[in-house]
C-alpha cells in the first residue's frame, strides 16, 4: 500500500470515526431523539438540556476522543497495517485526518449529513496537534462560560484563542514544511467553527441566546422572562 492509498484510507475511517452521532446515540437510550428536542442539535450540549447530565458529559468526551483518536491513531494503525513505521507519517496526514473528523461530526453520513457544531470534536483534534493552546483554550472556555453562561459564545472564543495560539505553541520548527500550514489549516478549522455558530451569534446579538441554567432558579427566571416577551409580543400585536 503507497502513501496515497494509507492516505485516502485514513481520511475515510477518520470520517467514518467523526461521523459516529454520540449525541444520538446517548439520546436513544432513553428514547429521545436529540434532533427534535431543544435546539435539535446532536451535540453534548443539547444532550445535556434535553437528555440528561450525564449523557451530555458522556456525548462531550466521546466526541472530543473522536478528534484525538482520528489525528494521533488512526493515520498510526493504518500506515501499521501497510507496513510502514508510524514515525514516517507527514504531519499534514495527521491534520488532514483531523480535517475528516471534523467533516464527519458536521455532516455525518449516518444522520443525512446533518450533524453538530464541532467544538468537542475540534477540542479533540486540537489537543491532538497543538496540545498546550487546546488546554489554554479549554480554560478559557471554562472562564467565559462561568461569567457568560453562554455556551456558544464561551465556544466562539476558545476557537479563537486557538486560532491566535497556534501561531506561537506547538509550532514546528522554521523550515519544517508544516511551520506555515499547520497554523493556517488550525486557523481555518477554528474559524469553520466559530462560523457554524452564525446562527447562535445573531441571536447573541439580538439578546435573545438562551443562558445556560445551572440551577432551577435560573431555569424559573429564564421561562418567565420567555413569558413576558411573548406576551409583550401578543400585545404589539394586538394593538397592531
Amino acid at each position: 500500500m503507497n502513501e496515497l492509498s494509507c492516505l485516502c484510507l485514513s481520511l475515510l475511517i477518520s470520517y467514518l470515526l467523526g461521523s459516529i452521532p454520540f449525541g444520538y446515540l446517548a439520546g436513544l437510550t432513553c428514547g429521545i431523539d436529540v434532533r427534535t428536542v431543544g435546539s435539535g442539535n446532536v451535540g453534548a450540549t443539547n444532550v445535556f438540556r434535553a437528555v440528561s447530565h450525564k449523557l451530555g458529559i458522556a456525548t462531550f468526551v466521546c466526541d472530543v476522543l473522536k478528534g484525538t483518536l482520528a489525528v494521533c491513531l488512526v493515520p498510526r494503525l493504518v500506515w501499521l497495517a501497510a507496513g510502514a513505521a508510524p514515525a514516517a507519517i507527514p504531519a499534514w496526514v495527521l491534520l488532514c485526518c483531523g480535517i475528516g473528523a471534523l467533516a464527519g461530526h458536521g455532516f455525518p453520513v449516518f444522520l443525512h449529513f446533518r450533524g453538530g457544531k464541532g467544538v468537542a470534536t475540534g477540542l479533540g483534534i486540537a489537543l491532538g496537534l497543538v496540545p498546550h493552546g487546546a488546554l489554554i483554550a479549554l480554560l478559557v472556555w471554562i472562564v467565559c462560560f462561568l461569567l457568560s453562561r453562554y455556551v456558544s459564545l464561551a465556544s466562539c472564543i476558545a476557537a479563537g484563542t486557538v486560532a491566535v495560539l497556534c501561531w506561537f505553541l506547538d509550532r514546528p520548527p522554521t523550515g519544517d514544511a508544516m511551520h506555515v500550514a499547520l497554523p493556517v489549516l488550525v486557523t481555518l478549522l477554528a474559524l469553520g467553527i466559530v462560523a457554524r455558530h452564525h446562527g447562535n451569534l445573531r441571536r447573541l446579538m439580538q439578546g435573545t441566546e438562551n443562558r445556560f441554567c445551572f440551577t432551577k432558579r435560573q431555569l424559573e427566571a429564564r421561562e418567565r422572562a420567555a413569558r413576558a416577551k411573548s406576551d409583550r409580543e401578543a400585545a404589539v400585536r394586538k394593538e397592531g
